[in-house]
């Protein structure tokens, strides 16, 4: 395994890093801290402050298969310059918004600007410079998503007991205009072409029929918006959840806590793997450890000790699938279509993300965590159903001998 980076590889991380901690800090972690002092200055009720972020999500996915095309006819860079300038649009209108149509508008903005920015174009632009042997660099990218909020939640509320929340949001636009923009136009190493174009990038890892190719995109599909759904859906409903199950508030804080970082553990155990890692099979463990976590809270006395190891195995296969999630178009498809397949896999995706939230709040408050966790149980076991028949999809297929 290759234990260290070229000046190159190392350049593309940095400046990769920087963009996503900054896109995701600013737009989908920002309310966290910034939603509740904005919602009484536009006298608008919470739900409705926060309906913003599934404003977002609606856009990123239906902007989603453009922002494919885009990407194979523009290259990743351009693509994420686009972005830059899109967040910025939208963060100025969310810091002049003076009513509820300017607020929608920004966060329909701030939509079209994360199917440009987050994600799957970041991945691309790994992909267009380091060819499907990219997986430990995406790995170690998702190292750095998921400390968005622990960076930028603390930056928020600093600026805003210093400056207030619309110079808080103007000081966000100009991140990405003075620090993205650059970075993403003339901060990333140029692709190489071997990594987009011949033969070795338009060859899949295996070989498949038409046929093959679009039932494995579907199960592919399937699987990581079911479990998208679930792991979106119940982040928000976690605490209470415990609390349902018999944790203190304070108890309930720690297990969630202890969740994230776990989950960003996950993630660096799969970037150490490297090359070795599959993620078809790191996808069965994810799936797998998910359903054992929920089936535990189902059959087993509720206790501290059984809160304790629900957290560590949820957290471990959660954080585990969010890499899969990202890898799992490079072990079927070829590196030139990484960003095309990433691109349309984000699209059922990012509409489970916006409306799971709203679904498990309501489970949870009307018909209690014991439903919850059932639901949670079954969209898992359906998940790894659709996991174990592109296990046998891949193991009937014949690998390609062209493939990079």
């Amino acid at each position: 395994m290759q234990t260290s980076f070229s000046l190159r590889t190392s350049q593309t991380i940095a400046v990769l890093a920087v963009g996503q901690l900054i896109g995701w800090g600013t737009t989908f972690d920002m309310l966290g801290v910034m939603g509740r002092i904005v919602a009484p200055k536009l006298t608008l009720p919470n739900e409705v402050i926060f309906a913003g972020l599934t404003v977002m999500m609606v856009i990123s996915a239906i902007a989603g298969p453009a922002t494919g095309r885009w990407l194979g006819r523009y290259g990743a860079a351009k693509v994420l310059a686009a972005a830059s300038v899109t967040f910025a649009t939208g963060l100025l209108l969310l810091a002049v918004t003076t009513n509820l149509l300017v607020y929608a508008f920004a966060w329909v903005v701030i939509g079209f600007g994360g199917a440009l920015g987050l994600s799957a174009p970041c991945y691309t632009a790994v992909v267009e410079r380091e060819g499907a042997n990219g997986k430990r660099v995406i790995a170690i990218l998702m190292l750095f998503t998921g400390l968005s909020a622990t960076i930028f939640w603390p930056v928020l509320t600093l600026l805003n007991d210093a400056f207030g929340w619309r110079i808080t949001f103007l000081i966000c636009a100009a991140l990405h205009i003075f620090v993205c923009l650059p970075l993403h136009l003339f901060g990333l190493p140029k692709p190489v072409a071997s990594h987009t174009q011949g033969a070795a990038a338009e060859t899949p890892p295996v070989e498949l029929t038409p046929a093959d190719r679009r039932k494995a995109f579907l199960l592919i599909a399937a699987a990581t918006t079911l479990c998208s759904f679930i792991s979106f859906g119940i982040a928000p409903s976690l605490l209470e959840m415990f609390r349902q199950s018999g944790a203190t508030p304070a108890f309930a804080l720690q297990l969630g806590s202890a969740r994230g970082v776990i989950g960003i553990s996950a993630r660096a155990l799969d970037m150490l793997l490297g090359k070795r890692g599959n993620p078809i099979l790191t996808s069965a463990m994810g799936v797998g450890l998910m359903l054992l976590s929920f089936l535990m809270l189902l059959l087993v006395p509720p206790s501290t000790s059984l809160l304790i190891t629900f957290v560590l195995i949820y957290g471990f296969g959660s954080g585990v699938l969010a890499v899969a999630r990202a890898l799992l178009p490079l072990a079927l498809f070829s590196a030139k279509e990484y960003g095309l397949q990433s691109a349309r896999l984000s699209t059922p995706q990012n509409l489970a993300n916006a409306i799971s939230p709203v679904i498990f709040t309501a489970m949870l408050d009307y018909a209690g965590a014991g439903a919850t966790i059932l639901a949670c149980a079954g969209l898992a076991a359906i998940a790894m159903v659709f996991v174990i028949a592109l296990m046998g999809l891949v193991r009937n297929a014949v690998p390609s001998t062209q493939a990079a």
